[in-house]
């Protein structure tokens, strides 16, 4: 039995949940991972067992409950540092944090509009004025980051900061959301949304999202 475990509802649909499932999986931690089907009658009972907020994700650790995908990068970047969750200068840092809580915060018509459903294939659905400004914004700090701080861990393999941290986990389920909805994109855009999706890590979750059993009907559009 690992030391810490991560509690996540479906990998299909829950995009807060794959955001804290990737920050542990390059935190560098060894995790149990507990599965609790949403929007079902006994969801709510099932996460409250261990989530004191009554979602997920929720990282669990000597008795501790971390709760919300920022408060678990920032326990395991306490924890520990040498993993890279956050980038190495105090400026890149300062603005990593800023776009993941600009993530956290913002972005709602693409989040009400364009719900994450990494197994289908909705191509042109959900796009209003209110989602296009949404992705105009957030290709636009991803262009920003690249130009600015893709050297940042002295490494480049494509994403925001050079290497995949948590500012990259936060985005991730936007990069799933683009392929859903076949979401046209600028080519830095479309170059940075291939860098995520062939991460290990994000290929492991997706790949376990496709083989899922359950369906939220909300979310398939039918």
């Amino acid at each position: 039995m690992a030391e810490f475990t991560v509690v996540i509802g479906n990998k299909n649909y829950s995009s807060w949940s794959m955001r804290g499932w990737l920050m542990a999986r390059i935190g560098g931690i060894e995790f149990d991972e507990i599965v609790v089907p949403l929007d079902r009658p006994e969801t709510q009972a099932a996460i409250r067992k261990h989530s004191p907020s009554g979602r997920v994700p929720v990282l669990l650790h000597r008795g501790l409950a971390v709760w919300d995908s920022l408060a678990i990068a920032e326990y395991l970047n306490d924890l520990k540092p040498e993993a890279g969750l956050w980038p190495p200068s105090a400026a890149a840092r300062a603005h990593a944090r800023s776009i993941s809580a600009e993530m956290h915060s913002s972005f709602t018509d693409l989040r009400d509009n364009m719900p994450m459903n990494i197994r289908a294939s909705l191509p042109g659905k959900g796009m209003t004025p209110g989602v296009r400004a949404d992705i105009e914004r957030m290709t636009f700090l991803w262009r920003d980051c690249r130009k600015r701080f893709s050297g940042a861990f002295q490494k480049d393999d494509g994403f925001l900061f050079g290497t995949f941290g948590a500012a990259d986990a936060m985005f991730a389920p936007v990069v799933t959301r683009f392929k859903t909805y076949s979401v046209t994109l600028d080519s830095d855009a479309d170059a940075y949304c291939t860098a995520v999706l062939g991460h290990p890590a994000v290929k492991e979750w997706v790949d376990a999202a496709e083989h899922e059993p359950w369906l939220i009907d909300k979310y398939e559009f039918k």
